[in-house]
């Protein structure tokens, strides 16, 4: 079925929770780059979730409406994401960062208002294409479960770094990666909540990029390429993004930098004769709606 089943699991997802589907003629245009891990398959399930709830008639809230987005990926397109992309998808707030608690389903609109700083987020498509449905996003998934399962908690949230001591050096690595990163996401969101410069989150970026990089072992070396190279062009920071194994980088910049830093991106990448990467500034947005 291809990327039919993001939009057709949908229907599946509905009928699975007892509603009436009704059918469904669609016509899909976009923007988002495919395989750069922008969550394009999230984009396309959630908008079209949102387009047959208001269709329908369904009475469901937005997390339930990113939920039928995420079994569709799960149990027909084969994908075993979490919830975060359909989240982000169905409940971004225009000018705003979120804060996910992925355990209770909570989020946080955080002021996000890069442009008022002198700020742009920058996104430098690799095009080295990534797909979740390979098994090495399901082996690192897998990884944490066994590693929270040898720690007797029931999920790596739970844990320290300090409890790793004694588990098998991957395992190690890879439970390692998840509890800093959480924690850097905490950190960059009290920065933001007490209205600090965002250029102090820049050097977070960076560690969970590296932290990406050497325990969790989802970039690739043109990622790499790309974040080291964006940071020495003047960037305050800059990470791989999405799944892994290719895809996007994220990058802090000045307004006014980010033509320079895009363009010396594209010449470090053409001369190690990686693909010419793409760039453009992205602006945090509402979510999947009714437009018209």
């Amino acid at each position: 079925m291809g990327w039919a089943s993001y939009a057709a699991g949908v229907g599946w997802a509905a009928a699975q929770r007892g509603f009436d589907v009704p059918g469904l003629d669609i016509a899909v245009t976009s923007n988002v780059p495919t395989g750069a891990g922008l969550s394009s398959s999230a984009a396309l399930s959630c908008g079209t979730a949102r387009a047959w709830v208001d269709l329908a008639g369904w009475s469901l809230t937005d997390t339930e409406v990113a939920d039928l987005g995420r079994d569709a990926e799960n149990h027909i397109a084969g994908a075993p994401t979490g919830l975060m992309d359909q989240l982000a998808s169905v409940c971004g707030r225009s000018g705003h960062a979120m804060q996910i608690d992925t355990r209770s389903v909570e989020i946080t609109q955080i002021p996000f208002d890069l442009s008022a700083h002198g700020l742009a987020l920058l996104v430098i498509d690799s095009r080295a294409p990534h797909a979740l449905v390979s098994g090495e996003y399901a082996e690192r998934r897998r990884s944490c479960q066994e590693a929270a399962a040898a720690l007797g908690v029931p999920a790596l949230r739970d844990a320290t770094v300090a409890d790793l001591d004694g588990l098998p050096d991957l395992l190690l690595r890879r439970a390692r990666h998840v509890i800093t990163d959480s924690a850097r996401v905490e950190q960059v969101a009290a920065l933001l909540t007490d209205g600090s410069d965002p250029r102090m989150i820049g050097p977070l970026l960076n560690q969970s990029h590296l932290s990406m990089r050497d325990d969790f072992e989802i970039t690739v070396p043109v990622t790499d390429l790309i974040a080291e190279t964006a940071v020495r062009a003047g960037a305050y920071g800059a990470r791989q993004t999405g799944g892994g194994f290719g895809g996007c980088v994220i990058a802090l910049v000045d307004q006014d930098a980010a033509e320079t830093v895009a363009e010396a991106c594209v010449a470090a990448a053409t001369a190690e004769n990686f693909n010419e990467p793409a760039s453009f500034v992205a602006v945090p947005s509402d979510g999947a709606r009714r437009i018209s």
